[in-house]
């Protein structure tokens, strides 16, 4: 079977982690901006694994999902809504993939929380 980077990118960025988890670089760095700079695949899968379980019993809802591959890089943009028991949050979210030899080896995160009910809506007032 033919490496698919923008099936990778697009696994990632929907949390299907198994889809993804085994085409990590032992020395990739995720940066989620405005928030942390992870180092190395150990670091990355626990945090994937960290996001899985906080997610349990969630229904996720991508509004959109628009993929770009080029050589080496993806860029996934996605709108998704967690749906919970007390209730929505929506996140408008951009992440960017780059590979070496069918590996990633950098990403880079920017994700702001939207209003639900209008995914074009400027982004949620931050509490600072």
């Amino acid at each position: 079977m033919t490496f698919d980077s923008g099936a990778v990118g697009l696994a990632f960025s929907e949390h299907r982690f198994d889809d993804a988890l085994d085409h990590l670089a032992k020395d990739v760095t995720w940066t989620i901006v405005g928030g942390m700079v992870l180092e190395g695949a150990d670091a990355v899968r626990r945090t994937c694994r960290d996001t899985l379980e906080s997610l349990e019993g969630t229904r996720r809802e991508f509004d959109r999902c628009v993929t770009a591959v080029g050589a080496g890089v993806v860029a996934v943009d996605t709108v998704v809504r967690y749906i919970r028991p007390d209730g929505v949050t929506a996140v408008a979210s951009c992440a960017i993939y780059e590979f070496a030899d069918e590996k990633i080896t950098k990403i880079t995160s920017y994700a702001v929380e939207i209003d639900p009910g209008d995914p074009g809506a400027q982004p949620r007032p931050q509490n600072r």
